[in-house]
């Protein structure tokens, strides 16, 4: 087990732990399998030597889950359940939340949400942050802090993934570490491919906002679809790469189904330029401390070549509204009123995606 030895780990020995649980959990979710249960107990070294590999165990609890499916029964182990969990809405995304729990024991030796009783621990889950102020926080690396606070980001959708999170700066130069193929890029592309002409050119602006960190992710996801001499991709590759992991476990989930929903790249190809637009997660890139940085600048970039005069019925056209849904209420900050263009608000909306779910209530 990997809290055998007791106490905390250096820097060093946490990511190897780390390296080992994340590749296991990317594998198991590109394959649409959720644990459900991960905590050190269910890590075990494959010999007495703590430099042999770990594995992965008591899979009782795991479950298949499409991509674009929720599951909704409460299960795991109090001290590693997600807020999602708790909430009866989840995916592959509270198998991550549980990695950061790990790391942040692993790193400190102690738990980041305590209580005396189950309820309570799932009311710090629920409620509380973890502590970063407390020894020996303040002598680790920030990349350190910064690896674990993505980890442990309450928002599932503003969560990393565990592909992500084996390219993260603390990690990523560890061993010669190898970033695999990440189910999520999949879901983000089938939402681009859905997207309105409007949306698809905002994403563009800001996929060109990106640090040569945030690309890193993209550059190995990209490679790893195996592009053409031309330096793009098709359904084709994307099939192809799939079917170079798949086990009997990825027909279970039905993943290659969900390949129908990217149909349209059957007859055209898609290169790195809009790869970043299409697998970049807004909700991700909101969640850093430069988002007001990447949305003013995507902004700027979207003035100069896609901004244009814009009638609140062809946006809401453009967004897919129904004739149900007032839309010169609900889109009327949306437009600048001096010239007709998408607004800063519009845009960062619009960067978001809309349905009428996400729309305010209207009262008529």
């Amino acid at each position: 087990m990997i809290l055998s030895r007791g106490g905390k780990y250096t820097e060093d020995d946490a990511k190897a732990v780390m390296v080992q649980i994340l590749n296991v959990v990317a594998f198991c979710h590109l394959q649409g399998v959720v644990h459900r249960d991960l905590k050190p107990e269910n890590f075990l070294y494959t010999s007495k030597d703590e430099s042999s590999e770990l594995k992965a165990i008591d899979f009782g609890l795991s479950d298949f889950v499409r991509p674009d499916e929720r599951l909704n029964d409460i299960v795991g182990s109090a001290y590693y359940v997600a807020p999602e969990v708790l909430h009866r809405s989840y995916s592959t995304e509270a198998d991550v939340w549980s990695i950061g729990v790990i790391a942040y024991i692993l790193l400190c030796g102690s738990r980041p949400f305590w209580a005396r009783t189950e309820s309570g621990i799932f009311r710090a889950v629920l409620k509380a942050d973890p502590g970063f102020d407390e020894a020996p926080w303040p002598s680790l690396s920030s990349e350190a802090k910064d690896f674990v606070q993505r980890l442990l980001n309450k928002d599932p959708r503003k969560r990393i993934s565990a592909a992500q999170a084996l390219s993260h700066p603390w990690i990523r130069n560890y061993n010669d570490v190898k970033v695999p193929l990440d189910i999520l890029i999949f879901k983000l592309m089938k939402t681009y491919m859905r997207s309105s002409s409007l949306r698809k050119a905002a994403l563009r602006a800001l996929s060109k906002t990106l640090t040569a960190d945030e690309l890193y992710y993209l550059r190995e996801q990209f490679a790893l679809l195996e592009p053409s001499k031309n330096g793009s991709i098709s359904l084709e590759n994307i099939n192809k790469a799939l079917k170079k992991y798949a086990t009997d476990a990825m027909k279970e989930s039905r993943i290659t189904d969900f390949l129908s929903s990217l149909s349209s790249l059957q007859y055209r190809r898609m290169d790195f330029e809009e790869f970043c637009a299409a697998a970049l997660s807004v909700h991700q890139l909101e969640a850093l401390d430069r988002w007001e940085q990447h949305a003013r600048c995507a902004y700027e970039l979207f003035e100069k070549d896609g901004n244009r005069a814009i009638v609140i019925e062809e946006l809401a056209s453009e967004l897919g509204l129904g004739p149900s849904i007032p839309v010169h209420v609900v889109l009327h900050d949306w437009i600048r009123h001096t010239d007709g263009k998408l607004s800063f608000l519009g845009f960062v909306k619009l960067l978001h995606g809309v349905s009428s779910r996400s729309l305010p209530k209207v009262q008529l």
